[in-house]
């Protein structure tokens, strides 16, 4: 059971270095308020700490509303990548939430708790975030009941689970209200300095009880106790003070270190280059300029969600692609325990642990079957007088009457046994032993002999199989360096997929992605749901060739949070919908062109060149001319084509790990070799791209399923091989 006590117990208490204090998530509710009337959208769960609400306002662009449990909350427009299979949790908030209206906003009683209240169709429904502990998220009906909760939580006074009434946590201090005879007592009781007892009992964030010390003119390092009638109503004051600037203030800010100052004008507009910098140098945000922060280097923004967006949001943006490296990690991990890696070192240690026991046991059984021989006497009398009285009386009143015998534990008819006591130096019942009492004494004590040498057996036998164990952890550890010093990834096959290897996909000019129909749906497909009106429909001179759609936006760019442990050489780069180009140069147009015709039909063919088309979204149409008809797949290219000619048929071949997926990268030369070092060059050839893809994967890491289906439709040979495939 989780008990409820929430209170902040040291100085860094809870301020925006870890988590949102009440004086925070005042300011936010605040900034939430224009929003009402707002409408839900699509509710998202990027990451098990993230949750979003898409909020579409009357006369706005969507915002997002974030939240991230047990830290912040706050709105933001960043480009955010969201799972295309939402959790059963996200699936239930857009079941209840989806098109309600937002209503209403409130924090409760100035603690660290929001409540978003939403008109939909089957009645209120309300949002209830708790940002304390490890926060929390619950969706509750119009009676508050739970219909869901995030996480199911038990604390000492109230149970949040499905089913339940929500309770609110007991009230703390409201600070805003707090009067010199209230606080008072708060400070006579304690036996911490002023801030601590501030934090802990009035509800105030470290940063805040420094600053409304520093208000009242008073040490932060007198202790609570010691502090006058007059010193307490200056307290107040201060107190008072901070929160009307609370009440009447609007904006935000970010605190930086001073360094941060050079690379934040270096970084210019650069979103990527931003949030790098305020990754490294940033140190808080704060709804207000704190005294403590004298002499730090700080950027106002106009909300103080604007400020936590600048902040943390690139990194809270990038929720989903966490979860897949995480996801990706404990797969490899989970390969590398069933592997013979820790499965063999988790064997080795069983069975070290056996032959203690066996030692054990076998020298236990050993002294046994010595103490009935040293006892033989003592042993015998029990036998004989036993037996004796078993023979006369029967086994069911001599079972009762032995309980009286303090040699003698209990009997057991259908084993004929007995559990008896061995006695100890001075005569006391000490050891305990089983005797079979129509043996002998010298036949109990050999069972006993017997029963040791057995576990000596198992000793010999267990330290025959430690050795065999040591031997296959001793390979396995020379074949993990071995692949560790060949540079081989520690790919593994998954279960679901990247959205763009649902397609033919690569990468072209300065990282953007070029898509291709693998059959006639998905023709359709990229043409329906993936060419935009600022993209480029591409086409190659052959019947049955693929639709493809070159990306304006959509594209690859270096991760910022890569995966630890890569091999060198390996980049780690992350999807992204907003690429900085404005339109597409000429060499990757040809790029893509290139591309269109080595997934045709042209490769297998066996040609060296080719010819396709390039044309604007709005010629392709699936409108067929009166009197005819399309097939699935199929579309028809009105007005004029720019063709281009004598296109070379072949592609590049590096290893990345994409969205911490290991999987192969391929595409122009040019824009797969500006980020792999190792790579190969792929024509048209006589290997079976079976064959190929099989070596290319053992030489890799890579799954060989990935490898096969990022290869062209048709044999191959290697052009050139660039330290990617074993000489």
């Amino acid at each position: 059971m989780v008990i409820d006590t929430r209170w902040p117990t040291a100085r860094e208490g809870d301020d925006m270095k870890g988590q949102m204090s009440s004086f925070d998530v005042a300011r936010i509710v605040a900034e939430l308020r224009p929003y009402i009337g707002s409408r839900a959208r699509k509710s998202y769960h990027p990451h098990w700490e993230q949750v979003v609400l898409r909020l579409n306002p009357k006369e706005e662009a969507q915002i997002d509303l974030v939240v991230v449990r047990g830290k912040r909350i706050y709105l933001s427009r960043r480009d955010r990548p969201m799972p295309p299979n939402p959790s059963s949790f996200s699936m239930l908030m857009r079941k209840h939430l989806m098109n309600g209206r937002f209503v209403d906003v409130r924090q409760h009683a100035f603690d660290r708790i929001i409540t978003l209240d939403f008109e939909t169709r089957d009645g209120l429904r309300s949002l209830v975030i708790e940002m304390f502990r490890d926060g929390n998220v619950l969706l509750l009906d119009s009676e508050g009941v739970i219909i869901q909760p995030l996480t199911n939580v038990k604390y000492a006074k109230r149970v949040l689970k499905r089913g339940e009434n929500y309770e609110f946590p007991p009230a703390q201090v409201d600070p805003r209200t707090l009067t010199a005879d209230e606080l008072s007592p708060l400070l006579a009781n304690s036996d911490a300095d002023i801030v601590r007892t501030l934090a802990s009992r009035a509800n105030l964030a470290g940063a805040y009880a420094e600053a409304i010390c520093g208000i009242a003119e008073i040490s932060v390092d007198r202790m609570a106790v010691d502090l006058d009638d007059d010193e307490i109503t200056d307290l107040v004051s201060g107190l008072h003070s901070l929160t009307q600037k609370l009440d009447r203030g609007a904006g935000g800010l970010v605190i930086l270190a001073p360094a941060a100052k050079a690379p934040l004008q270096e970084s210019g507009n650069n979103p990527l280059g931003l949030d790098a910098v305020f990754e490294e140098h940033a140190r808080e945000a704060l709804p207000f300029f704190l005294p403590a922060n004298d002499g730090d280097y700080s950027i106002e923004f106009p909300t103080l969600a604007a400020a936590v967006d600048a902040w943390k949001g690139g990194w809270d943006a990038t929720a989903m692609a966490r979860r897949q490296q995480e996801k990706a990690a404990q797969m490899v991990d989970d390969r590398q325990q069933r592997d013979d890696g820790s499965s063999l070192e988790r064997r080795l240690a069983q069975q070290e642990r056996s032959i203690i026991g066996f030692e054990a046991k076998g020298e236990s059984q050993q002294q046994l079957g010595i103490s009935i021989q040293d006892n033989w006497a003592h042993i015998d009398t029990l036998l004989t007088q036993t037996l004796s009285a078993i023979e006369a009386e029967g086994w069911d009143n001599i079972r009762s009457k032995v309980r009286d015998i303090e040699w003698i534990e209990s009997l057991d008819p259908a084993k004929r046994t007995m559990k008896a006591y061995l006695p100890d130096e001075d005569g006391e019942p000490d050891q305990r032993i089983e005797l079979h009492i129509d043996q002998t004494v010298h036949q109990n004590a050999q069972r006993y002999f017997d029963a040791g040498r057995k576990q000596k057996d198992k000793t010999v036998g267990a330290k025959k199989a430690i050795e065999e164990t040591r031997a296959k952890i001793a390979s396995s550890e020379k074949k993990r360096a071995k692949e560790d010093a060949a540079g081989k990834l520690h790919a593994t096959k998954r279960s679901k997929q990247l959205w763009i290897e649902r397609h033919r996909w690569a990468v072209v000019g300065d990282g953007h992605l070029i898509l291709g129909g693998k059959d006639a749906k998905g023709n359709d497909t990229v043409v329906n749901k993936y060419l935009k009106r600022e993209d480029l429909y591409f086409h190659a001179d052959l019947h049955g060739a693929p639709s493809c759609a070159l990306k304006l936006k959509e594209g690859l760019e270096m991760d910022p949070h890569p995966l630890p442990g890569l091999p060198e050489g390996v980049p780690a780069l992350r999807l992204t919908q907003t690429l900085e180009a404005e339109e597409f140069s000429e060499k990757c147009i040809k790029e893509a062109a290139e591309l269109a015709v080595v997934w045709s039909r042209g490769w297998s063919g066996g040609g060296a060149a080719a010819t396709a088309f390039w044309v604007e979204p709005p010629q392709v149409s699936k409108t067929a001319e009166t009197g005819e008809a399309l097939g699935r797949g199929a579309w028809i290219v009105r007005g004029k084509r720019n063709w281009l000619r004598d296109l070379t048929m072949e592609m590049t071949l590096g290893m990345a790990v994409v969205n911490g997926i290991p999987l192969p990268l391929v595409g122009a030369h040019d824009a797969v070799t500006k980020w792999c070092e190792r790579w190969v060059r792929i024509g048209t050839g006589t290997i079976k791209k079976e064959a190929m893809a099989n070596k290319i994967a053992k030489a890799t890491g890579l799954v060989q399923d990935d490898v096969l289906a990022a290869l062209p439709p048709g044999n191959v040979q290697i052009i050139k091989n660039n330290n990617l495939l074993n000489d």
